[in-house]
């Protein structure tokens, strides 16, 4: 009986480390592939309140995403625990958890207060505030953070579902 409630409880923890990452990614995605493009091609970024928008926007995002790499983070140290659960990957799984937990702290409590601060408009009166070269390569930090988070998360759910795949 106990070797199975272990067995059960590996098997929980992996669907949920899955179920997690593939949300994440999918809401990665759906945010970086449609919603900022229709935004940016609306014209959004030449309002004088778009850098509050984005910080409302991205403030709720980074949040889920902070819970996302929590919840991955804390799903691999439990299947790491359980021993074998990983497999010979369990050592790429937690460097993969903690990068996404480390991006997504570095997302949330520096880049996007940081480019907040720098479109923020302070003057009422004045019209729509040009996006400087600073705030490009801001822009250009997201996407390289982006991308990396993506690629871990895939690995991670890669590595986590074939190892799922695996036990059944």
């Amino acid at each position: 009986m106990v070797m199975s409630q272990v067995a059960l409880n590996r098997h929980k923890w992996q669907t949920t480390v899955i179920f997690t990452l593939a949300f994440w990614l999918s809401a990665c995605l759906i945010l970086d592939l449609a919603i900022i493009p229709s935004l940016y091609a609306a014209g959004m970024m030449a309002e004088p309140s778009f850098a509050s928008a984005g910080y409302t926007i991205f403030w709720i995002f980074n949040r889920l995403e902070l819970v996302c790499a929590a919840l991955a983070m804390t799903g691999v140290l439990v299947l790491w625990n359980t021993h074998q659960a990983l497999g010979n990957h369990v050592r790429k799984a937690i460097i993969l958890s903690t990068l996404l937990l480390i991006l997504a702290l570095v997302d949330t409590y520096i880049l996007t207060p940081y480019m907040s601060g720098l479109g923020i408009q302070l003057n009422l009166f004045e019209g729509a505030v040009e996006v400087t070269g600073e705030m490009n390569q801001m822009h250009a930090a997201y996407w390289g953070l982006e991308i990396i988070k993506i690629a871990a998360a895939g690995w991670l759910l890669n590595l986590c579902y074939r190892q799922e795949a695996k036990a059944e």
